[in-house]
């Protein structure tokens, strides 16, 4: 799997721009970068951030698109052979590893998603579509049910693959901070999240 952030010494402008943007953004949350330490933090000018992507707005597009390729990748390199159920666990760990390979792409998610005052509503919706897209193949080669409703395949697809780093850090805490709990000879609970439907 090539991977869409590519090596340093294969980079673009452009892509170092968006990289360094990408990290800045998940360390800092992007309300408190400039573009001008993006530029920093790139080895570039302002002036070429602003000649690729002209807005602050335009940067964090070209950010957020990154982590939406980033998706696309880990689940086209699942196996397709198996059965339906296998190979939705394949694309399950294959976005978990692609998670756990890119800490920035998880810390970008946490802060878009969680942060009440974000400006993050087209990151989801395009993970969102992506996911529809995914979905529906799924449907049509038979690898996915279609009893069910395809709005609720979505949000089960999106929750088992994204909620557990939304809930990580309150179960590292909680484990961190176990204060009268036993956890010497416990080893920490993993987590998995799952939709029950009524």
């Amino acid at each position: 799997m090539s991977d869409p952030r590519a090596s340093p010494g294969d980079l673009t402008a452009k892509a170092k721009i968006r990289n360094a943007a990408l990290d800045l953004y998940a360390d800092q949350g992007e309300g408190r970068v400039s573009m001008r330490a993006v530029a920093a933090a790139a080895g570039v000018t302002v002036g070429l951030v602003q000649h690729h992507f002209k807005t602050k707005e335009g940067l964090r597009n070209a950010v957020e698109q990154l982590i939406v390729d980033y998706h696309a990748q880990a689940i086209a390199s699942a196996p397709t052979d198996g059965t339906p159920g296998e190979v939705i666990a394949e694309r399950d760990r294959a976005v978990q590893r692609m998670l756990l390979e890119h800490p920035p792409v998880v810390d970008y998610l946490r802060r878009a998603v969680l942060d009440p005052a974000g400006e993050h509503g087209a990151l989801i919706g395009r993970l969102t579509e992506l996911t529809r897209s995914e979905v529906t193949k799924s449907r049509e080669s038979g690898l996915a049910s279609t009893d069910r409703s395809e709005a609720v395949q979505v949000v089960r697809v999106m929750v088992r693959q994204l909620g557990g780093l939304f809930l990580q850090p309150m179960v590292d805490a909680i484990w961190a901070g176990a204060g009268g709990l036993d956890t010497a000879d416990s080893e920490k609970p993993s987590l998995s999240v799952s939709i029950v439907e009524r």
